[in-house]
């Protein structure tokens, strides 16, 4: 049985190239350097680049911040997921409304925007970055950096309540 504490969490984006698997990398880095023990994956709505590693793009931004992502292969939200994981942050509201109208009713609470974390700005989403141009990719991962920032403060609170 599963306590309340967030244990595995879910990164959503369209195609799952570019901002769910930056967002995989950075909060898997994040939690790493934070000392917590999580389950950490990504996906996609969509199953236009299933078994693809990120886009070549998102993979250089990030290993210029020291992350990651050449490990990833894209794939497909099941719906084994939203019982699996105890969070699942969109990117945006589109890919939040997919989610929602594919999710199990006793699983909405698990659905959230991964920007709801952030405090530094004041976006609600996570742009996708994949027909702009280079600073789109940057952007991508300053948000990412401060709502899996916010996001590891939530979880920690939560084991602190737990444990209290």
């Amino acid at each position: 049985m599963k306590t309340s504490a967030t244990k595995a969490v879910l990164f959503v984006c369209m195609g799952n190239i570019c901002r769910s698997p930056s967002a995989e990398g950075v909060f898997r880095a994040h939690a790493g350097a934070a000392g917590l023990d999580l389950h950490i994956d990504s996906a996609g709505t969509h199953a236009y680049h299933i078994g693809e590693a990120p886009d070549p793009r998102s993979q250089q931004f990030a290993a210029r911040r020291g992350i990651d992502l050449s490990q990833q292969r894209a794939r497909k939200l099941t719906a084994d997921d939203f019982e699996k994981f105890d969070l699942l942050l969109a990117m945006d509201k589109e890919n939040l409304a997919r989610m929602k109208a594919a999710c199990p009713l006793q699983y909405l609470h698990k659905l959230k925007l991964m920007m709801d974390y952030a405090s530094q700005s004041d976006s609600e989403i996570v742009p996708d970055p994949y027909y702009g141009g280079p600073d789109g990719f940057d952007l991508v991962l300053d948000y990412i950096e401060d709502a899996s920032a916010g996001l590891i403060r939530t979880i920690q609170q939560e084991a602190d309540r737990r444990d209290a």
